[in-house]
């Protein structure tokens, strides 16, 4: 009875959860398929945030050192690769646009990335991302499927293409009317990445604190089986 009570809530936590990201967007969400352990990915993650998403947002919640050290960078290729806004490891990165510039051109500054991920899911960034279309009404001149009336411009469009709205209200998709620099496959890669990297970044001790807690299991399942072992030769005599 107890462990219904601790583990109903949980459930209908996440029930929530996942109804409200629904209910926000009104669109059923594309699975991204990431994974935080992939460090290749990571790496090209971290490439594509800084070349793609670092001169809007900032993600002041990680150092470049703590990439450096859980991606396999060397101090040269943090500094070539990754530092483009910044002097030394220990900074945090810092969006090259001043915050009130962008607050003028965008009607609100671009928020930090920190927790995006934590906050609205890999699923919701990664459907997002792919679901920019031509609206000529918009002031950037495109609109997003996901979340209606953003003030983003499509960044990625030379990698993408262009995509226009197929369609009446409640059963529209987009279709790719003019093609970008990658194929499909390739931008969904590149978004995998991206969205990868920006799942790591929201908690960068993940990877070790899953890796340390396999080991207390282990150690915890070795000291079960001892403890076991010596409970029977102590009380083997007794009837």
């Amino acid at each position: 009875m107890n462990s219904y009570k601790t583990i109903f809530p949980l459930v209908m936590i996440v029930i929530l959860f996942t109804t409200n990201i629904f209910a926000a967007t009104g669109k059923s969400l594309q699975n991204a398929n990431n994974d935080p352990q992939d460090i290749k990915s990571l790496q090209s993650g971290a490439r594509n945030f800084m070349n793609y998403c670092s001169g809007c947002h900032s993600a002041e919640y990680v150092r470049y050192n703590v990439i450096a050290s859980d991606l396999d960078l060397s101090d040269a290729q943090l500094q070539e690769n990754l530092m483009f806004n910044a002097q030394q490891p220990f900074e945090t990165i810092n969006a090259s646009m001043p915050s009130m510039d962008a607050a003028g051109w965008f009607g609100q500054a671009p928020p930090d990335l920190s927790l995006m991920a934590r906050a609205k899911s890999t699923d919701y960034i990664y459907s997002f991302l792919k679901s920019f279309y031509i609206d000529q009404s918009s002031p950037t001149g495109v609109d997003n499927l996901i979340l209606a009336g953003t003030s983003m411009p499509n960044v990625l469009w030379e990698l993408q293409g262009h995509q226009v709205m197929i369609g009446e209200q409640g059963s529209e998709h987009l279709e790719l009317s003019n093609p970008g620099k990658m194929s499909e496959e390739e931008f969904d890669i590149f978004l995998r990445d991206t969205v990868n990297f920006l799942e790591y970044i929201s908690e960068p001790i993940r990877n070790a604190r899953r890796a340390l807690g396999i080991k207390v299991l282990m150690f915890l399942a070795f000291f079960l089986i001892l403890a076991y072992l010596l409970k029977k030769e102590i009380w083997k005599d007794v009837n």
